[in-house]
């Protein structure tokens, strides 16, 4: 987990994913749209990936991509991504955490 921790730390927006998982891409999409850029790490590409593939689901994510940490917080994965989309809540935390500045309702 202090791997996790450092992976995170002083970024805004971390996308924790395998370059495989179709629910991995489709976070990455929607949270790109809002114009974040996302620190991703694949863990299917990292050396350590399943160790923190195995962390992540310590954690809580079940299963352990996709997960989202925005301001070094774990919001959790596709799921809890969407739902806080659908409750008008995700943009205000990406900005709140830095990840986004501006977003025009009208696009």
């Amino acid at each position: 987990m202090d791997t996790i921790q450092r992976l995170v730390q002083d970024k805004p927006l971390v996308i924790f994913s395998k370059t495989s998982c179709c629910m991995s891409h489709s976070m990455k999409q929607l949270i790109t749209s809002y114009g974040a850029n996302p620190v991703v790490y694949e863990l299917d590409e990292l050396p350590n990936g399943r160790e923190i593939d195995r962390a992540l689901q310590k954690l809580g994510c079940k299963p352990g991509v996709p997960a989202a940490f925005i301001g070094q917080k774990l919001i959790g994965g596709a799921k809890d991504i969407i739902s806080l989309q659908v409750q008008g809540k995700l943009v205000p935390m990406l900005m709140e955490a830095g990840a986004i500045w501006i977003w025009n309702r009208t696009n």
